[in-house]
């Protein structure tokens, strides 16, 4: 039981809520009881949640002609680590990045075999989807 102390017009009240189920409470105000029936409040409709297919880092497209490979985020979220350098030789699969989105760690992979070209983000970089984190030539 909660108890209340209001002053309403200049006129103290004491209440207390007894009991509350549903949209029904039962209240005392100053020692007489009551049946209080509450409006139900029309909650707005929640939007659809709209769900895509997240990519897998591995999955990351390659350019064109050349073998070289750009690597770009397939989703929000924070750069963990960078695991190449630019000039380092990296192998189809090897893990060149760390990036936290949802509270999970996902390694980025070589898309391609090559050397890394340039590297356009830094750890704690926050990234959108879709930027490019590296490329491989």
């Amino acid at each position: 039981m909660k108890t209340f102390k209001y002053k309403i017009n200049g006129k103290e009240y004491e209440v207390a809520v007894d009991k509350f189920e549903d949209q029904l409470a039962e209240v005392t105000v100053n020692g007489a009881s009551y049946k209080v029936e509450l409006e139900k409040k029309e909650e707005p409709a929640a939007a659809p949640k709209i769900q895509r297919p997240v990519a897998s880092a591995s999955s990351a497209p390659a350019a064109a002609g050349s073998g070289a490979g750009t690597i770009k985020s397939p989703l929000p979220g924070i750069i963990v680590d960078i695991k190449v350098k630019v000039g380092d030789a990296v192998n189809k699969g090897d893990v060149v990045a760390v990036l936290e989105a949802m509270k999970m760690e996902n390694a980025i992979n070589a898309p391609v075999s090559g050397k890394v070209a340039s590297i356009s983000v830094n750890a704690g970089d926050s990234i959108l989807e879709g930027v490019t984190i590296l490329t491989i030539e």
